[in-house]
């Protein structure tokens, strides 16, 4: 199996793979993630429950990752909306397409904060020769996000945890920032975001072990 390099951001093509029929609302299909050896990442295919009960058993190499998921269509208003560089899913988005190392504590505190609040959906929990990697899934777009596990025991999270809402903070005052100086006012200024809607700040995330391993189609 390639070493995992590609951390990017998975839309779905909202369409079946093997019929390339489009999904409509409300229909189930499975995802899934397969190792692409070309970039050292991964590919993502989507396949309608009836299709994937036909190929599933003749897929060479399996998936490396799949879950059932629910096909939601997007809104107009939805889809316009942009999500703010500074909130805590903008930052993660942005520091899982960068990729940096240096990032990757950050992400993984970010990622739970946004599953506390259900945006992200955890799906599966894999390990790689090297890492551990979770996979989300956000709850209306249905895209997948892919975050490591740094395994971190309880007072580095402490330490990451006050790191990014330092980065929050410090994002949130570049920001107004920027409006202070194009409209040479302070007048309109905000207070700092608040990193976790003044809920405490994420626990040590529970025991995933008993996910490794685990077999996926469990949740057909």
């Amino acid at each position: 199996m390639a070493i995992i390099l590609d951390w990017k951001i998975r839309a779905t093509q909202a369409r079946c793979e093997l019929t390339e029929i489009e999904f409509v609302d409300g229909q189930e299909f499975y995802t899934c993630i397969f190792d692409d050896p070309e970039s050292d990442g991964f590919l993502r295919k989507d396949y309608a429950i009836e299709s994937w009960e036909k190929i599933r058993d003749e897929i060479k190499p399996p998936p490396f990752s799949f879950w059932r998921s629910t096909y939601k269509a997007p809104v107009k208003e939805d889809s316009d909306k942009k999500i703010d560089d500074h909130s805590v899913e903008g930052m993660l988005r942005r520091f899982i397409e960068e990729d940096d190392s240096r990032t990757e504590n950050a992400r993984y505190i970010l990622a739970l904060m946004l599953e506390r609040k259900k945006t992200l959906i955890p799906t599966d929990v894999q390990q790689t020769e090297t890492r551990r990697l979770l996979f989300y899934e956000h709850e209306e777009t249905s895209e997948v996000f892919v975050v490591a596990d740094p395994q971190l025991k309880l007072d580095e999270i402490e330490l990451v945890q006050q790191e990014v809402a330092d980065l929050l903070a410090a994002e949130e005052r570049r920001v107004e920032g920027g409006a202070v100086e194009e409209n040479d006012s302070t007048d309109d200024s905000e207070s700092p975001a608040d990193v976790d809607g003044g809920e405490e700040a994420p626990e040590e995330e529970k025991d995933r072990s008993d996910q490794d391993g685990e077999d996926t189609s469990e949740a057909e």
